[in-house]
Parts: C-alpha cells; structure tokens; sequence
C-alpha cells in the first residue's frame, strides 16, 4: 500500500497469460473525492479489458483532484508506475479515466508501450462484436471520431497490423491517410448511415402498422437482456456471460394471452461513461428505444453497485430522448442472490419485478405487469359496426381489447378499448 491514498493491487494471473497474442494490461486510475466509486469502476474496466482480449496484470488507484495537463497522472508518477510496468512486461496501459491526445502521446513516451483509455477500450470492444453491415459502419464512424483528433505523431504506430487494444477494428488503416482523407471517410459513412437508417425507419414504420406495442429491453451491459427475450419469446438470439454481446437490435413477438401481443426489442447495452463518439453512431439503432410504448430496465440483482448502474442507464436514456417514455424495472438474476438480498432489493425497490430469465421464475409477473401498464395507455369506445362488415370487428378484437359485444337490429355493438394511435381508423363507427 502506497501513502496518499493510493493503491497498488495484484490481480490474479491466469492461464491466459501464455496465450499467443493476448497483452499483458496494467490498468490506471484517478479519483478527486469518491474513491469507492472509482473502485468499482477499475474493477469494471478489468473485465472491459478482459472481455477485449487482454490479461489484467495489476493496477493502481491515484487520487489527482486536479489532472496534469501534460501526463494526467503528474510526470513523477508516470516515471515511478512505467518502472513497474517494466518490470512486469506490460504490453499495453489501460487509463480508467479519458485522455487528451497529448496526454496519451506523453504517457506512450514515458511508458514506453501503447496506452489506451476507457473510451478507446470501449470502442474496440465494439470493434470485436460488431456483425452486421450497420453494426460495423457505426463502429468504423465512432472509432474515427475518436482518432481523428490523436493523428499526430500516431500514424506508423497506428498502421501496424496488431491484436491488441487499439489496433483494431474497421478503418484503422485509414488512419494513415491525412485528415482531407478521413474527414472524407467520415462524410461516406455518415451518408451511407442515413440510408440505412431511412431503411429500418421504413420497417418502424411497417411494425407500427401492425399495432402492436414497442416494448423495448434496455439495461446494462451483461444484465441478461437477451437470455430474457429469449426466456419470454422463445427465441434462440445469441447470449453471452460477456459484456456487450449484443449490438444489433433484434425485434421478436410476444403473446400477453388473451390474444394480446406486443414486439419485444433488444439492442446494444449501456455502461458508465458510455463514449459519446458510440452514442452518436449508434443513434438509429438507438431509435429503437426511443419509439417504444414501454421500456423493460433489466438490472443484475448481484451487482454490488447497482445503483450506480441505474444511473448509468437512465443517464443514457436521457441523452437519446427516452427519458420520458414509462419504465418497469426488472430484477434479473433473482436466482443468483440469498433471502435477505432478495428482501432488501424488495425494500429498495418496491415497484420492480424480481426474476430469472435463466429459469423463468417470475416471467408471468412480468407479463402481466406489461400487459396491465399497456391497458392504461388504451381509450374505451363504444362501437356499431354493421353485420357486412366483419373486417372491423376482427380488426377491434386483433388490436384492442374487447370488454362487451352484442347483435343488435343495426349491427354489432362492441365496448372496447383500443389503442389511441387506432381511434381514427374506427371513428366512423362510434357511438
């Protein structure tokens, strides 16, 4: 233990560290005040550098009210912790805080190895998950937002065909290129971005059409967002014990009963300090939440800093616009905590939905607390509807719910409750 409130751990090394091509990590970070919050952030930035492909070797936890322009850290304690990388063999720095490209191009020279910060290792995270045509232009734009304002002096160091943080993912290579030439790149992605977006805004469209309700999964990385839409749809979309499995949105059906159904999506997870270069890229697919009738906030009832990661998510939400849409909070991974956990969230929080969508258990609540939240979101008509035309009378019970029907001399008459969105459709026949 080191005086002045900092902090030197050794992570446990695994098997790992003899696999060709994975880096050996040595992780950093500053706090001014909130030191416990910062802990737990370093622990999250060791499975964030873990999850990219590195091994966490050891770390260091320095208080720094106020950064050092030129090194983040001061140039004396750069000196001091790049002695102890040496030592150790460490491949590449990980900086839990964000960097100024000088502060990193000063760290690199006094390290004398790649350093990284939060935003960095996020994004080439990303870089590794992304799939499809979307996934990946969204990734390439944000990663040349990020690297734009760090080309100088980075051109040969960043045109190296490496596997490490860094060094990876679509566009690197056109980080040789001058800035004429990626301003460009940027342009070409961004235009090809709104066609795509015009593309899934055409199938939003479609979906409403359907009226049917959006509910919208959202939460943070690795709370098990998609093992529920699996567990609730009976889907087979891929699930990981990894963080940010999932970047592409996936849209499922899912029956309440009584012939009600909705649309299920799932989409990209969020994490603290979530890089504004992602948000912006991945703001069509975000559009996905921002259109829902209802969102399901998925939390990990075990993560000892769930507050935090509440916070982080609806920090998110606020910054696309969703802030205001209703919200049901979920408490997943019920399974995985004792009794007087369980009672505690319960006190915490009254109005959430504990349950594992490994195993189901309290998947019915769920369904009915969507079922029962969408009720109120829906008008009660009175509707006469004449006996040739049955269309209608399938349309009021395939998209609203029917309360009364009775055969009357003049037609059908059907008390109902019908979606808001739908009562232009049906305004000729009430009452």
């Amino acid at each position: 233990m080191t005086d002045g409130g900092r902090q030197r751990r050794r992570l446990t090394a695994t098997v790992t560290d003899l696999e060709i091509g994975r880096q050996r990590a040595f992780l950093l970070a500053a706090y001014d005040d909130d030191r416990e919050e910062r802990e737990r952030s370093l622990t999250e930035l060791a499975l964030l550098t873990e999850t990219a492909g590195s091994d966490p070797v050891e770390s260091e936890l320095v208080r720094r009210p106020i950064p050092d322009p030129a090194t983040f850290i001061g140039r004396g304690k750069a000196a001091e912790l790049a002695a102890v990388t040496r030592s150790l063999d460490i491949d590449v720095v990980v900086v839990d805080n964000s960097l100024t490209p000088a502060q990193q191009r000063n760290l690199q020279e006094v390290f004398e190895c790649d350093v990284v910060d939060r935003e960095a290792l996020i994004l080439d995270i990303f870089a590794q998950h992304a799939t499809s045509r979307e996934g990946m232009l969204q990734v390439e734009l944000a990663l040349l937002r990020y690297h734009l304002p760090r080309l100088h002096g980075q051109g040969t160091r960043l045109s190296r065909q490496a596997g490490g943080i860094g060094t990876r993912g679509p566009g690197e290579t056109k980080l040789e290129s001058d800035r004429r030439r990626i301003l460009s790149r940027i342009s070409k992605l961004e235009r090809d971005l709104r066609g795509l977006d015009s593309t899934r805004a055409t199938q939003r469209k479609a979906r409403r059409r359907s009226d049917l309700a959006q509910v919208a999964l959202v939460g943070y990385t690795n709370a098990g967002k998609s093992t529920l839409l699996n567990q609730l749809t009976g889907s087979d979309v891929l699930t990981q014990d990894q963080l940010f499995s999932t970047l592409d949105p996936t849209v499922r059906r899912l029956d309440l009963g009584n012939g009600r159904a909705v649309l299920l999506s799932d989409t990209v997870g969020f994490v603290r300090r979530l890089p504004h270069n992602l948000v912006e890229a991945f703001r069509s697919t975000l559009e996905e939440v921002t259109q829902s009738d209802l969102m399901l906030h998925i939390v990990d009832a075990g993560e000892p800093s769930l507050e935090g990661q509440i916070g982080a998510v609806r920090l998110v939400l606020e910054e696309i616009g969703a802030a205001h849409l209703p919200e049901l909070l979920i408490l997943n991974k019920i399974d995985t905590i004792d009794e007087l956990a369980r009672t505690r969230l319960t006190r915490l929080y009254p109005q959430a939905i504990p349950l594992s969508a490994l195993n189901g258990e309290g998947t019915d609540d769920l369904i009915g607390a969507v079922d029962e939240v969408l009720r109120t979101r829906l008008t009660e008509v009175e509707l006469t509807i004449p006996y040739d035309r049955g269309d209608v009378v399938a349309a009021v019970h395939r998209e609203g719910e029917v309360i009364k029907e009775e055969h009357l001399d003049e037609g059908t008459r059907i008390h109902a409750r019908l979606p808001g969105s739908r009562l232009a459709g049906f305004e000729e026949f009430t009452t």
